[in-house]
C-alpha cells in the first residue's frame, strides 16, 4: 500500500479527522504527526502532503437542519422487549414508563442514521451517558433522569446541524 493510500485509510478510521478535513480546519503538520506511526512514515511532510491532497478530493463539509419534534418521556425502566408500552426496544430489552429513573428523548419527523450519529456525538461531548438509542420511524435516546432536560436541548441542537 502506498503512503497516500495508507494515509487515506488512517484518516477514514477517524471520523473526527475526516470531518475536519472536509471542513478545512486541519493543521496538516499536527495531523501528519498524529498519523505518521500508523502509516509507517518517518517523513511527516509526506503524510501532510497526502492529507492535503486527500482533503482536496473530499466533498465540502455541509450540514442541514432536520424538521423534527422532540419530546421527553420520564420514568422509564428496563422491561421485556415485548412490552407494548416500551418507548424503545433493542436487543431483547425494552424501556417503558414505570416510575423508573430513566428518561427517553423521543424524536419524530425527518430522522435517520446520520441524525442518530449527530445526536450521539453531541451527547458524548456534553458528558451525557446514553443508556440505549435507536432510530427507525422515530429516534429515541434513553438517558438518566437527571440528564433529561439538558439532553432535550442537546438533541434539538444536534438536529439543527446534521452533517450531510
Amino acid at each position: 500500500m502506498s503512503l497516500a493510500e495508507a494515509t487515506r485509510t488512517a484518516a477514514r478510521r477517524r471520523p473526527f479527522l475526516l470531518a475536519a478535513l472536509r471542513a478545512d480546519v486541519v493543521n496538516y503538520t499536527a495531523a501528519a504527526g498524529f498519523l505518521a506511526a500508523e502509516v509507517g512514515a518517518d517523513d511527516t511532510d509526506a503524510v501532510s502532503t497526502a492529507l492535503s491532497r486527500f482533503a482536496d478530493e473530499l466533498p465540502t463539509y455541509e450540514t442541514e437542519s432536520r424538521d423534527v419534534r422532540v419530546t421527553m418521556r420520564s420514568g422509564l425502566d428496563p422491561t421485556d422487549e415485548d412490552d407494548e408500552e416500551a418507548v424503545l426496544s433493542v436487543g431483547g430489552t425494552g424501556f417503558a414508563p414505570n416510575s423508573g429513573s430513566l428518561t427517553g428523548i423521543v424524536v419524530t419527523g425527518n430522522v435517520d442514521a446520520p441524525s442518530l450519529a449527530s445526536v450521539l456525538s453531541r451527547l458524548l461531548t456534553e458528558d451525557v451517558e446514553v443508556v440505549a438509542a435507536a432510530v427507525a420511524e422515530s429516534l429515541v435516546v434513553v438517558v438518566e433522569r437527571r440528564d433529561g432536560a439538558n439532553a432535550v436541548r442537546f438533541v434539538e441542537d444536534a438536529l439543527d446541524a446534521v452533517p450531510k
